[in-house]
């Protein structure tokens, strides 16, 4: 019997009629074979870090955790290609060796590669794109298994493929545009939110990466500035490292959001009691050491794109409706700066963004929070992360995509009968339609 499969959250599961783990693209193109026999759908799982129903299948479950090495890569050109499998996590180490690294990532490197582009993954960083705009080429094997490379020399396919849910095909390696390695210096201080708000655009342009976290409850910011630097590593103490990340980040943490979810009403006392609870911490490390934080309280989260002049005005609502309505929120709200880019389904497509994630500690109620904030931000031309939770539907999300129409086309040539589609694609981006001509 296949075993049921889990994402990290433990709070999106499905029971696959068979899970797989390719080692090769012909391996791939055989499993693809053997379900359009059945009639049966394909979905590919990465690490399972997304929030959403985007994986379910009761269908081919593909995960590439063995097809996860770097091909090639050139120093000179900063060309690098791998694996889609491959974590980001791994990806760094190796990168690192070969003197690069990649300009921008999130805080969370335990992703799949493939699965991070394919959901818009991002991090922050006013001049900077998300994970999916390094991408320069791609090879997919399609629903008829043959393999696909896509490209500079198709524009209109790269623009569909780098942010595609998995609704295009399998991608089992990419080559992505690297930097020279670099360090990072990095300070994280709590700093009162009103000067934070007043400043805020200054905050953004005047750093390298520039993000923060307020509790509804809280009138401190607890900001975040990664600014690079030729400066030698000055990395914490294992033991300064393990208290702020481990003891306070994590375990503090955690027994917060257990008093708070057995006492709800304490829930402002105590999301406080946090934010007066961290301290100032300044370190300098490389890169990738610096961008990505453990994560071991569960929780569940969804995360809106708007507007960056939008930003202070979406901050302003989330929290009004906490106060208004008296959610009980024990996380904090992030804010996060991204440059735009031109990816068709990216949601900082064509403009320069201001993401807002807000999160629930696992065993709370979610779904009340999300749909007003949801609701809240949507009246300010809010987009959904790919890879968290929301409710938006084809219908709605197609007028807040200018490029909708040009990625349904790519996807009605590249994969004309819906092999890898899913309930969750059928609800947000409709079923396939080929139009005249295709």
């Amino acid at each position: 019997m296949t075993p049921m499969w889990r994402n990290w959250a433990s709070d999106q599961h499905c029971a696959p009629v068979a899970h797989h783990h390719p080692a090769r693209d012909e391996d791939i193109a055989a499993i693809i074979a053997r379900a359009m026999a059945e009639q049966r759908s394909v979905r590919v799982a990465g690490a399972g870090h997304s929030f959403s129903d985007i994986v379910l299948t009761n269908g081919h479950l593909i995960e590439l955790d063995r097809m996860a090495s770097v091909l090639d890569a050139d120093r000179e050109s900063g060309l690098v290609k791998v694996q889609a499998g491959i974590t980001l996590r791994a990806l760094n180490r190796r990168l690192d060796e070969l003197g690069l690294a990649l300009e921008n990532l999130g805080d969370i490197d335990a992703q799949s590669l493939a699965g991070a582009v394919a959901t818009a993954t991002h991090g922050t960083g006013a001049r900077l794109a998300n994970l999916s705009a390094q991408v320069a080429e791609l090879d997919l094997v399609l629903a008829d298994g043959t393999i696909h490379t896509v490209g500079a020399d198709d524009p209109e396919q790269l623009r569909a493929a780098r942010v595609s849910l998995g609704a295009l095909g399998v991608v089992t390696s990419l080559t992505l545009r690297c930097v020279p390695a670099f360090g990072l210096h990095a300070v994280d201080a709590p700093v009162p939110l009103a000067d934070t708000l007043a400043d805020l655009d200054s905050l953004v342009d005047s750093n390298d990466h520039f993000e923060f976290f307020v509790f509804p409850h809280s009138d401190l910011a607890l900001t975040r500035t990664n600014n690079r630097t030729e400066g030698p590593r000055q990395p914490r103490s294992r033991r300064k490292a393990w208290v702020d990340d481990v003891l306070l980040g994590q375990h503090v943490f955690h027994a917060a959001c257990l008093a708070g979810r057995a006492l709800p009403g304490r829930i402002p006392a105590i999301n406080r009691a946090v934010s007066r609870a961290v301290g100032v911490s300044e370190r300098t490390d490389r890169s990738w050491e610096i961008f990505a934080s453990p994560r071991t309280v569960r929780f569940t989260e969804m995360e809106v794109a708007i507007r960056r002049e939008h930003a202070v005005a979406g901050i302003e609502r989330i929290r009004a409706l906490v106060a208004e309505r008296g959610f009980a929120v024990n996380f904090p709200i992030e804010v996060r700066f991204v440059a735009g880019d031109d990816a068709f389904l990216s949601p900082a497509a064509g403009r320069d963004t201001c993401y807002l994630a807000v999160h629930v500690f696992r065993g709370m109620e979610w779904e009340p929070f999300f749909a007003a904030v949801a609701e809240a931000l949507g009246e300010l031309g809010g987009r959904p992360h790919w890879g968290k939770r929301h409710f938006g539907t084809a219908a709605d999300l197609r007028e807040r995509y200018p490029e909708w129409d040009r990625f349904a086309a790519v996807r009605a040539q590249l994969d004309p009968d819906g092999r890898f589609a899913n309930p969750h694609t059928d609800r947000v981006l409709g079923r396939v339609a080929v139009p005249a001509g295709v």
